[in-house]
């Protein structure tokens, strides 16, 4: 599954990078980030609020059909691990939902990267600093593969 369909699915549904789960799926998603190859009633007693057998049966069941978590048949059970570690999702996501609101935006790329600088801005003028460094070592590089 590409980032950009994670991007257009999760932008649709009005989602972030920082929350592309619905409450049970980022808490289910929580619990295996924690440890890996856990059986839905292990996935369900770690949950912090009681959730039927079932959902957390069809939540998992959600998230392996959409790529999110892997399974193996251990007996008559599935085992669930995560199928990312939590920063390659969040950076995916991220990476999809640029790529796919710069190809969107076409000739006027502008407002999309001015928002970007703005609100980059206003979180830390550190990170301000950290983007212009990420864009001259960015050209650096591309001044070197040229040659």
């Amino acid at each position: 599954m590409g980032s950009g369909i994670f991007a257009s699915r999760w932008w649709r549904g009005g989602r972030t990078p920082d929350a592309p789960f619905g409450p049970l799926e980022a808490a289910v998603m929580d619990v295996l980030w924690q440890g890996g190859d856990l059986a839905v009633r292990d996935v369900q007693s770690r949950l912090a609020r009681p959730v039927a057998y079932t959902t957390v049966m069809t939540t998992l069941d959600r998230l392996f059909k959409k790529g999110f978590v892997n399974r193996r048949r251990h007996g008559r059970a599935f085992l669930y691990t995560a199928a990312f570690e939590r920063h390659e999702l969040h950076a995916t996501v991220t990476s999809g939902l640029l790529g796919s609101l710069l190809d969107n935006a076409g000739a006027t790329a502008t407002p999309v990267l001015s928002n970007l600088v703005d609100m980059v801005a206003d979180r830390d003028d550190r990170l301000l600093d950290e983007l212009e460094r990420l864009v001259r070592d960015k050209r650096g590089r591309m001044r070197k593969e040229q040659k």
